[in-house]
């Protein structure tokens, strides 16, 4: 849990959790439109998603300053909720290249 005290650490939970919500709707969009025709699935894990949606973009964009993202960046990470998997892509991309590594704090009134 100590992870989740810091903005990578709390940027990459979020990040695992919208795309583990992504893997629960497509199943359930498997269920709903393949031969079972059950909307359970669609009906628990897509208001799960939408939430975890909303909630990685509100960490991505808290993120952004702290890591010092550039524009290109913090918009790739936002357009990284998009596809199904792409804010696990956007997390594994980020950490290789050293964009989710603690920073020195920005001098004030910068």
């Amino acid at each position: 849990m100590r992870a989740l005290t810091t903005p990578a650490g709390r940027y990459r939970a979020v990040a695992i959790a919208e795309a583990v919500s992504w893997a629960g709707l497509l199943i359930g969009m498997l269920l709903k439109y393949g031969p079972v025709g059950t909307e359970i699935g669609v009906q628990v894990f897509g208001p799960i998603h939408g939430g975890l949606v909303l909630a990685y973009i509100a960490v991505a964009f808290m993120t952004w300053p702290v890591m010092r993202w550039s524009t290109g960046v913090g918009i790739a990470a936002l357009a990284a909720s998009i596809p199904p998997f792409g804010t696990v892509a956007f997390e594994r991309w980020a950490t290789r290249t050293g964009r989710l590594q603690a920073r020195e704090p920005a001098p004030a009134g910068a």
